[in-house]
C-alpha cells in the first residue's frame, strides 16, 4: 500500500445509509460530486482511487469531549472502582507524579487509536494540575497537537477546578489552549466559579466548554450558563458537557432549562459510557442511567453531540475510543434511533465543536469513514474493524482484518433400521 497520508480523488462503489451505491469525487478537502456507482471518471493516478465496495461510507466521527491526559492510566493507578468522588481522588494522587513525556505518550497513543477507528477531530480537556508545574498536561497536549497536525484536528480545553487560580488558567491560554473549561458544579459556590471562568474567557475572547451538573442531585448551573452566554459574540463556541441533572428533572423545570439552552444556542454533549459508570453507585436497586435528557434536547432542536469521554482511566475502566461504541450506548441506554445515535457522534459532534459540515454531500468537508458492513444497524451492532479513514480528502488510516474459522466436518451418515 502507498504510504499514508494519501491524497484521494475518487471513492468508488461505496454504500450509503439510504441504500444507494455511489462514486464520490473529491476535490482536495471537499466533496465535489456524488454520482451513481461506476459513472465517475477514473483519475489518471490509480493511487488516488479508493475502492469501497462492501463498505458503508459515513461522515467521520468527531470526539467532542475527551480527556487524553488521563487516558490509559487505569492499569498504572489501579484505583478503586466507584463514583465521581473516588475517581477524582485517585486521579489527583497519581497526577502529582506524572511527567510531560508520560502524559504525551498516553495521549498520543489514544488519539491515534481514535483516528484508526474513524475519528478525525478531537476536543480534549486538559487538567490544570495541583502543586508545582501545573501546566504539565498543557505542555504535553500542545506537543501532541503539533505532532498530529495534518492528520487529525485537535482542540484543547483548560479544565480548571474551583481551586485553580486565574493566573494558571491564563497561563494555559497563553501556552496555546483554545477554550476555557471547568466544573463549577463542584465548587462551594457554583455560580461564582462559573462566572469567574466566563470572565477569563471573555478577557481572552475565546469560547467555553464546561463540565456541567455531573450528578444525579445537587447544583444546577446549566440555566445560569445559558443566561450568561445568550448575548455572546457570534461564532464563539459554547458547550456544556455531561448535564446529568437534566435527566433527573420533572417536565416543567426540564422544559424551562432547555428553553434557556436553546435560546443561547449552547451545544450539549452527552457522554454515556462514563456517566453510566460513574453515576448510580448509591442506588443498588432501580439504578438510574446517569444520562442527560437526550430525547427532550433533540425534540427541542438543541444541538446534541456525544462522545467517549474517558478511556481506561479512574473515571471509566473500559472503553475503546470508538464512536460506534458510543452510538451503540445511545441506542441501548438513551433510546435514540440508529440514525440519531450516529448523527450525535458525527455531524452533531462537529456542530457542537464549531467545525464545518462534513459528509457525503457536495460542498461538505471530506471527513469520512468507510466501515465494512451492509447497513447502519450492521455497523453499529458489530463495529467491524475493517475501516478506511479520510481526513481533509486524504486517507489517513486503513485497518484490515483476517479471520479464519474452522468449518465443521460433515456428519457421517448412519444407517438406521
Amino acid at each position: 500500500m502507498t504510504a499514508l497520508p494519501r491524497p484521494l480523488g475518487l471513492l468508488a462503489g461505496a454504500s450509503l445509509r439510504d441504500g444507494r451505491t455511489v462514486d464520490v469525487v473529491l476535490d482536495g478537502d471537499t466533496v465535489a460530486e456524488v454520482l451513481p456507482a461506476g459513472t465517475a471518471p477514473r483519475p489518471a493516478d490509480p493511487d488516488s482511487v479508493l475502492d469501497l465496495e462492501g463498505f458503508l461510507l459515513l461522515p467521520a466521527p468527531a470526539e467532542p469531549h475527551a480527556h487524553l491526559d488521563k487516558a490509559l492510566s487505569w492499569d498504572l493507578i489501579r484505583p478503586p472502582m466507584g463514583d465521581l468522588g473516588l475517581a477524582i481522588e485517585s486521579w489527583r494522587a497519581y497526577s502529582a507524579e506524572m511527567t510531560v513525556d508520560s502524559i504525551a505518550d498516553r495521549a498520543r497513543t489514544t488519539a491515534l487509536a481514535m483516528l484508526a477507528n474513524g475519528t478525525t477531530a478531537i476536543r480534549s480537556h486538559v487538567d490544570l494540575l495541583h502543586g508545582e508545574a501545573p501546566l504539565r498536561g498543557v505542555e504535553a497536549l500542545v506537543r501532541v497537537r503539533d505532532e498530529l497536525a495534518g492528520i487529525l484536528d485537535l482542540e484543547l480545553v483548560a479544565l480548571a477546578g474551583p481551586t485553580v487560580p486565574d493566573a494558571v488558567v491564563e497561563a494555559a491560554l497563553d501556552a496555546g489552549i483554545d477554550l476555557v473549561g471547568g466544573a463549577p458544579h463542584l465548587a462551594d459556590d457554583p455560580i461564582a466559579d462559573l462566572h469567574r471562568l466566563l470572565a477569563i474567557a471573555e478577557r481572552y475572547g475565546v469560547g467555553v466548554d464546561m463540565h456541567t451538573d455531573e450528578s444525579l442531585s445537587g447544583a444546577i448551573t446549566l440555566d445560569a450558563l445559558a443566561i450568561a452566554l445568550r448575548d455572546r459574540p457570534a461564532g464563539r463556541v459554547a458547550t456544556a458537557g455531561h448535564c446529568v441533572r437534566l435527566g433527573t428533572l420533572e417536565a416543567a423545570e426540564l422544559g424551562r432549562i432547555i428553553d434557556e439552552v436553546a435560546a443561547a444556542d449552547i451545544g450539549i454533549v452527552t457522554l454515556p459510557i462514563t456517566n453510566l459508570y460513574l453515576q448510580g453507585w448509591e442506588h443498588p436497586t432501580s439504578t438510574p442511567r446517569g444520562l442527560t435528557a437526550v430525547r427532550a434536547l433533540l425534540d427541542a432542536g438543541v444541538r446534541l453531540g456525544a462522545g467517549a469521554d474517558n478511556v481506561r482511566d479512574p473515571f471509566n475502566p473500559v472503553g475503546r475510543g470508538d464512536a460506534l461504541e458510543t452510538a451503540m450506548l445511545l441506542v441501548t441506554a438513551g433510546h435514540l434511533t440508529l440514525d440519531e445515535a450516529y448523527d450525535a457522534v458525527s455531524i452533531g459532534a462537529r456542530s457542537v465543536m464549531g467545525l464545518p459540515d462534513a459528509g457525503v454531500v457536495p460542498g461538505a468537508r471530506a471527513e469520512l469513514v468507510a466501515v465494512r458492513g451492509a447497513s447502519l444497524s450492521d455497523v453499529i451492532a458489530t463495529a467491524p474493524a475493517d475501516r478506511a479513514v479520510i481526513h481533509a480528502g486524504m486517507l489517513v488510516a486503513r485497518s484490515e482484518t483476517v479471520r479464519r474459522i474452522a468449518v465443521p466436518a460433515p456428519r457421517s451418515l448412519v444407517e438406521t433400521r
